[in-house]
């Protein structure tokens, strides 16, 4: 045990103690859906897991910059880049330094979430289903012609002393003024620590990027291993028919990495330690509709914040409670809910060809979590066409 995980030990509070023992002896034999769980007041952070799809767009001007070189094969780059960058938004720069991960909430069905930038992003997403749990988004800027489209949910297990956590969806990146597309797969986690109160996460497997003209990108994840490796380590190898040789990207997805082009020597790709983290606006929460984030959260997250976990795990139980109580009112009266910003759609018409590219492409390695059936599509864009073969 490290001295970090000691002092996160001596750290939980002496009413939360008989919890995190109860929830540890659950976990050492739980099989089902981890999800399913009640974790702890003091692990919960005082956020909704439907505002984390907000760290795609982390760094909103790597976005914009996709579509500017009129070389496809920079393009290609540009939108690994910006990938980079929302995974170290999603899974690292977003936990206070000093601090561990924690749990965020749950979100409850047609939970909203919405955000923009002072460069003319902005987010909506949705949580548009619960059981399944999906979160839906869609971010745009019109001036630079970039649309993001996906859905993510989890589905999580406990393996010795990590949670691991299969992430369900994908993302399509559309360039309004290229009409070019990329479909992007997601990483899969291990969540370490949890024994020790002292969670962090770290990415595994491999991810995908296809577009439309032709570029493929798998990125393979891996940490630092007993005698070697670094943290946060991540190697895309980059192939195209028309390249004379791959191009390899690697580094940590949390820091720096390097391009090597063609068998050439290894130049600076991204620096993510040097990029400021600019701040999304968000409404007042007494602006917000009933069912925007942080309104439903609020008394919970308020709690939180000053370390009254009695309170946050009564004002938790009972939004729940009331949700439960929606659910059985709502299979009472035979009705179904209806999402308010997203439309189920085909995976067909969302990333046309894309995927069976990226199948064809991988040597059997692609875990397909995608929902090759279906997935969610924003409403108001739900007539764009699909990139075709």
């Amino acid at each position: 045990m490290t001295t970090a995980e000691t002092s996160a030990l001596e750290s939980i509070p002496a009413d939360q103690q008989g919890s995190f023992s109860s929830f540890l002896k659950t976990l050492a034999s739980f099989t089902g859906d981890l999800s399913a769980l009640t974790c702890p007041s003091f692990l919960l952070a005082p956020i909704s897991l439907l505002e984390y799809s907000s760290f795609w767009a982390d760094q909103p001007a790597l976005l914009t910059d996709i579509p500017k070189s009129d070389n496809a094969e920079e393009r290609f780059y540009a939108a690994v880049k910006w990938f980079i960058s929302s995974l170290n938004g999603s899974f690292s720069s977003r936990v206070p330094k000093g601090e561990w991960e924690k749990k965020p909430f749950n979100p409850i069905l047609g939970e909203q979430f919405k955000c923009s930038w002072d460069n003319g992003t902005h987010i909506v997403c949705e949580q548009v289903s619960h059981h399944p749990p999906v979160s839906a988004f869609f971010i745009e800027n019109k001036e630079a012609g970039v649309i993001v489209n996906g859905h993510d949910g989890q589905k999580t297990r406990f393996s010795g002393t990590q949670m691991l956590v299969d992430q369900v969806g994908y993302c399509v990146v559309k360039l309004t003024g290229r009409d070019e597309t990329y479909l992007f797969t997601l990483p899969s986690l291990s969540v370490n620590g949890i024994w020790y109160a002292a969670p962090y996460v770290e990415l595994t497997g491999t991810s995908y990027v296809q577009s439309s003209s032709g570029f493929h990108a798998a990125i393979e994840y891996s940490t630092k291993g007993w005698i070697s490796g670094e943290f946060h380590h991540f190697k895309a190898s980059v192939t195209h028919e028309s390249l004379t040789g791959p191009t390899v990207i690697e580094g940590q997805w949390t820091a720096k990495s390097t391009i090597t082009k063609h068998k050439g020597s290894a130049e600076p790709f991204l620096d993510l330690t040097n990029m400021e983290k600019p701040t999304p606006k968000v409404a007042e929460i007494d602006a917000q509709g009933k069912l925007e984030s942080r309104r439903v959260w609020q008394k919970v997250a308020e709690a939180l914040k000053v370390g009254d976990y009695m309170t946050a795990s009564t004002e938790k139980s009972a939004i729940e409670n009331e949700q439960r109580a929606l659910r059985k009112e709502r299979a009472e009266k035979n009705e179904t809910w209806k999402q308010e910003y997203f439309v189920s759609k085909s995976g067909e018409e969302i990333y046309g060809d894309l995927r069976e590219k990226i199948l064809s492409k991988s040597d059997n390695r692609f875990v397909d979590t995608m929902g090759a059936e279906s997935g969610w599509l924003y409403k108001e864009h739900s007539h764009l066409k699909s990139p075709s073969s």
